[in-house]
């Protein structure tokens, strides 16, 4: 991935690769600085109790949910049911794609 690409986005995909929750697919909802972000995945961590993650412990995939990323942009928060869905969705639509060889570009 290139250094350019390393700027986290509100509403953007991850994948975490590091700690307790290695190999789980969630949402950024907050920047907090140049190390941490706040992630939700509207199930097991819910928006009022995000996790805080270093960005080194993360894969970011380039897509971000204009769905998740315009509800936080305008009211400061974002349902769990959007995130549920939003993050289904791209789990669904890309990942599996992945998983059957194909390479990732957005």
């Amino acid at each position: 991935m290139r250094e350019s690409d390393l700027s986290p986005r509100i509403g953007q995909f991850v994948l975490i690769t590091g700690g307790r929750d290695a190999g789980q697919y969630t949402v950024i909802i907050e920047i907090l600085d140049e190390r941490f972000v706040l992630l939700a995945d509207g199930d097991k961590r819910k928006f009022n109790n995000p996790k805080k993650k270093n960005i080194n412990h993360l894969e970011f995939f380039n897509c971000v949910s204009p769905e998740v990323q315009s509800s936080i942009n305008e009211t400061g928060r974002v349902t769990n049911g959007k995130l549920a869905f939003s993050l289904m969705k791209f789990v669904n639509e890309h990942v599996t794609d992945l998983k059957k060889g194909e390479q990732f570009d957005g």
